[in-house]
């Protein structure tokens, strides 16, 4: 569900890699790096095989590919995030209810099954089979003028969930959200507890109950952030 240009090093890790193991009792020891690709290698094929025996498929048929960081919402996030879109476009005044996921393409299925016309938002061009409902970009172009003006202003709720852990990040996804957001419209920030303080001052979201989770574990406490008060529609909906 996080994507960024693979170009750039990764301030903070939103996974914790297992540390190495000193013990005289081990003949040999792979390095911290190593380790993580397999153990992501391994949970992968877990995942995938655990859909095929349910008969689903996979976060949206794509495998997590974690050098662009990614990392799928489990079935409940998901499901509580299409919640989120049912809900406020259920008490839209407007004609039309226009949704926009920022490199969280795990929860697009769920999402466009609520909002036929939802827009994924993502680095990662593998996505483009989505065909209209899909706009390839990339944050790091957030300051470059023109960027994502087409989209100025557009959409109701937007749903954003920043690949990397760092004010810079934060800073940037900022700047493209509150583009495409429309002046009186709801966003939604899935991100680590870490970054609270960066949340409000470059989103102006504050922090909820709800705790997005995701079919690995990952090494950073996760959290919601939002403009509106997020936890009150769920509580209502359960």
């Amino acid at each position: 569900m996080f994507t960024i240009d693979p170009h750039m090093a990764l301030p903070e890790s939103k996974i914790s890699a297992p540390a190495e193991d000193t013990s005289d009792d081990e003949g040999c020891v792979l390095p911290a790096d190593t380790m993580l690709i397999l153990q992501q290698f391994l949970q992968e094929k877990a995942l995938k095989e655990r859909s095929e025996e349910a008969g689903t498929e996979p976060a949206g048929c794509f495998e997590e590919n974690w050098q662009l960081s990614q990392f799928w919402y489990n079935e409940e996030t998901k499901q509580k995030l299409a919640l989120i879109v049912k809900h406020l476009q259920e008490n839209n005044d407007s004609d039309t209810f226009q949704v926009a996921l920022l490199s969280a393409p795990s929860a697009f299925k769920h999402v466009v099954k609520e909002n036929k016309n939802a827009m994924l938002f993502e680095f990662d061009e593998r996505f483009a089979s989505y065909g209209e409902n899909f706009q390839q970009y990339d944050y790091n172009k957030a300051f470059d003028a023109g960027y994502m003006d087409a989209y100025a202003h557009q959409f109701n709720l937007v749903i954003a969930d920043p690949p990397f852990l760092s004010e810079e990040c934060i800073e940037k996804m900022g700047v493209i959200v509150k583009k495409i957001t429309k002046q009186e419209g709801k966003i939604v920030l899935c991100s680590g507890a870490v970054v609270h303080y960066w949340a409000k001052k470059h989103f102006g979201v504050s922090m909820c109950e709800f705790r997005p989770e995701h079919e690995r574990n990952l090494g950073n406490e996760f959290r919601s952030y939002a403009n509106f008060d997020l936890d009150s529609i769920l509580n209502k909906e359960q």
